[in-house]
């Protein structure tokens, strides 16, 4: 197995989004890795089953993160919505070997341990289930931003969405039900970040 400290060693932080994936990892080196990389890494690290995933995100994948987090601020304010903001907080249960740091996250409502909604940019594909892992976290939603378009999970408690890890696909938010996600998806596309924050504003007015 790679050792995990020479890690920093072995990802750029170049504009293309660099992803690794390492197994047979224990939750004590997952945990030593998060020590040793520290709050300001610029890594993700995502941890299930003994798959370690380390992402250096792109530009192009913070410019996304950050700006489905100002639009969301613009909504929370204009709807006066109670929500708390958990960004890339590093979500743990050893218990059932899951780890994870969303690129944003919310509780609404209510501030709680764990987020309500998780947010993921995806530059590139081949990483560990992601809504395995976020299920076993106790995440209710799940956002995924890909080429343009939002895909939407929530979590369901039946056996019937295995196949999604069983979270249902949906069109619009369970737990933001008056957001319009064409609005905001139409915003995302907008390449002005001023401009597609003006027009999101409006649009809820």
């Amino acid at each position: 197995m790679v050792l995990l400290n020479d890690v920093s060693d072995r990802l750029a932080l170049e504009d293309s989004e660099e992803r690794r994936v390492f197994s047979q990892v224990t939750w004590q080196q997952y945990e030593a890795l998060l020590a040793d990389l520290g709050e300001k890494s610029p890594y993700r690290v995502h941890f299930l089953d003994g798959d370690l995933e380390i992402v250096a995100p792109s530009r192009l994948h913070e410019s996304g993160k950050t700006r489905i987090g100002d639009l969301l601020l613009i909504y929370f304010l204009e709807t006066n919505t109670e929500y708390f903001p958990m960004g890339s907080t590093t979500l743990r249960r050893p218990e059932r070997q899951a780890g994870g740091e969303p690129d944003e996250s919310y509780c609404i409502g209510l501030d709680k341990e764990f987020s309500d909604l998780a947010i993921e940019v995806i530059v590139t594909s081949g990483s560990i289930n992601r809504l395995e892992l976020y299920r076993r976290l106790g995440v209710r939603e799940v956002w995924f931003w890909q080429s343009g378009r939002l895909a939407i999970y929530h979590r369901r408690e039946d056996t019937q969405f295995a196949a999604t890890a069983g979270y249902e696909p949906i069109a619009r938010s369970e737990l933001l039900p008056d957001l319009d996600m064409e609005l905001l998806t139409r915003c995302l596309q907008n390449p002005n970040p001023l401009a597609a924050a003006r027009a999101f504003r409006q649009g809820l007015q």
